[in-house]
Formats: structure tokens, C-alpha cells, sequence
């Protein structure tokens, strides 16, 4: 299987033997745990399903709190709280695969990456809410004086004349920055640590 959920713990760096520093992002991937698993015959693909993270069955609601009884997974605390998977994703994997992996079963990560590897991670960028087109696509901004009136942040003309008489679509204007899915890939595998 190629593929590992995580989460952002923060950032530092490491120095590499010529002494360059390497600016590093720290995942923390302990917890995945297989939940399920899809096969030829009942769903017309193999992938296996992986949980990660914690969350309260209460809140996750009914249905997911009998997924996760039926299929053996249900926590229960010493105070009597529910515990599921925050956080569940399908990972393609081929038939042969599928059959060495048990529900229940914990995936270490130092089995699966090695350093110097090279991976893709997918993620959701850091939301910034609504912003102008200055912050959101860098745009240089109008000048800061000679009769220039309160035009300094703005995008500038946006429109044609009488032909075509409208926008174009497309056009880089203020809005939503940030908070979305981003993939980054062939980034490298400096060091995993087991513990």
C-alpha cells in the first residue's frame, strides 16, 4: 500500500552532511488502523479503508458508530465514552495486497517510507478567508501617489469596451483564499522515526 494519513504537528529543521539546513514538516501518522476493506466480488475494485485520529461515537452519529461496532472497532473508555476514527480514506491497493491486511490491523509507518524517498502529500491549505487580489494572487496594487484616490489595493480595470461587453470568466478577482485541497508532489523523506 502506498499511501498513510497524518497529521501537521509543526515545523523544524535538520542539517544535512555538507551542513545545508533543510527545512522539515513534522507528521505525526500513529494511530491508522484498517477499518475495512473493498473487494472485487462485492464492490467491483480492491482498496482498503484506513481510519486515523479520535472523535467521540456521540458525535459521529449512529451510523458510523455501528460501522465501527460491526466491524470490531468500537472503543469504549473506562468513563464509558464511545471512541471512533475521526478520519476515514480508500486507498487502491492490488488483490494480493488487500489479502495481507487484516481489519483491526495497525500500520506502522517506518514499514512503509524510508528516508530519502520521495512521496505526494495531499492536504488542505490553511484558510485566510476573503481576500483581495493583492494577498490572494499577488498583484502589484495601484500607486501609492500622484492623484491616485483610495485605488491602492484594488485589481484595476477588469472589463472590454462595447465588444464583448462583459467580464471574461475567470478573471482573477477578490474571494475565498486558501481552505481548499492541495497536492504537493515529490517531496522527500529525510527521516522516520518509529516512536
Amino acid at each position: 500500500m502506498d499511501g498513510i494519513l497524518g497529521e501537521k504537528v509543526g515545523m523544524t529543521a535538520v542539517y544535512g552532511e555538507d551542513g545545508s539546513q533543510i527545512p522539515v514538516t513534522v507528521v505525526r501518522t500513529t494511530g491508522n488502523v484498517v477499518v475495512s476493506k473493498r473487494t472485487e466480488e462485492r464492490d467491483g475494485y480492491t482498496a482498503v479503508v484506513l481510519g486515523f485520529g479520535e472523535r467521540s461515537a456521540k458525535r459521529a452519529g449512529k451510523p458510523v458508530e455501528g460501522f465501527f461496532a460491526k466491524q470490531g472497532l468500537l472503543e469504549e473508555r473506562e468513563d464509558g465514552k464511545k471512541i471512533v476514527k475521526r478520519h476515514l480514506r480508500e486507498f487502491r491497493v492490488p488483490a494480493a495486497r488487500l489479502a495481507e491486511l487484516d481489519v483491526g490491523a495497525a500500520l506502522a509507518v517506518d514499514s512503509m517510507f524510508h528516508a530519502g524517498e520521495r512521496v505526494d502529500v495531499v492536504g488542505t491549505s490553511k484558510g485566510t478567508g476573503f481576500t483581495g487580489v493583492m494577498k490572494r494572487y499577488n498583484f502589484k496594487g495601484g500607486k501609492a501617489s500622484h492623484g491616485v484616490h483610495e485605488y491602492h489595493r484594488h485589481g484595476g480595470s477588469i472589463g472590454s469596451n462595447t465588444s464583448p461587453a462583459r467580464v471574461f470568466k475567470n478573471r482573477k478577482m477578490p474571494g475565498q483564499h486558501g481552505n481548499a485541497r492541495i497536492t504537493i508532489q515529490n517531496l522527500q523523506v529525510i527521516s522516520v522515526l518509529a516512536d
